[in-house]
């Protein structure tokens, strides 16, 4: 079944008296436990194909499909409850709170959720456990490496359960070992059927995926499986 279903996917944006045109009638699905790569030179519509992904931004035209619901129907306070349950968000800077424990950052979305005090910890612990943090929920992201702050947002992304995880550049700040270990948890995410959608620019980052997919003028260039 498909999880995510674009059809015939525009954004056009007005900048002074001119409208940029950032994705052109794009199509593509993704199905659940799907593990894509999103590439393209600067321009090529990425992001924006992320931000719409993501329920940050809405198309001017065609139809986005997740988990069978039209997502441009939807209004401001449906789409940011979207965002909280469906879209686990991994970004290229982190976004931890610099005073909170690797625990109390990997509890936000549940506080933000509603869910009582002796749930989220259980959820945090067990998402924290994911990647490989287990002994060091009482760190905050000073006391950790760029790698363990990177899997704490990974961990905050996963909290909620989402249906999808959505990864912006998630090795961009990053030196190619620490980043190398970031995809190796990416992938035990994927063996274990989790929906993971990754945004870069980076070749060796692209091909950990099972299917890369090019965009070129707001249009999909090319879509094909990785041959590992």
């Amino acid at each position: 079944m498909n999880l995510i279903r674009l059809q015939s996917i525009s954004r056009r944006y007005r900048m002074g008296a001119e409208t940029i045109h950032a994705l052109r009638e794009l199509s593509l699905n993704v199905e659940r436990g799907e593990y894509v790569a999103i590439m393209g030179p600067s321009g090529s519509g990425k992001s924006t194909l992320m931000n719409l992904i993501g329920c940050l931004d809405t198309p001017s035209g065609g139809t986005y499909e997740l988990n069978g619901i039209n997502v441009g129907e939807m209004d401001d306070n449906q789409l940011a409850e979207v965002r909280n349950r469906e879209i686990g968000f991994v970004f290229q800077t982190f976004n931890l709170l610099p005073r909170a424990t690797a625990l109390h950052n990997v509890e936000l979305p549940l506080i933000y959720a509603g869910v009582p005090a002796d749930d989220r910890r259980h959820l945090a612990l067990e998402a924290l456990g994911h990647v490989g943090l287990a002994d060091r929920i009482n760190h905050r992201p000073n006391e950790l490496s760029g790698g363990q702050g990177q899997r704490v947002a990974i961990a905050r992304a996963l909290v909620n359960r989402p249906s999808i995880l959505l990864a912006d550049e998630p090795t961009g700040n990053l030196d190619s070992k620490t980043g190398a270990e970031i995809m190796v948890v990416f992938d035990a995410l994927a063996q274990k059927g989790h929906t993971i959608i990754v945004v870069t620019h980076e070749e060796d980052v692209a091909h950990c995926a099972r299917r890369v997919i090019r965009l070129r003028d707001g249009q999909v260039a090319s879509d094909e499986p990785v041959r590992k």
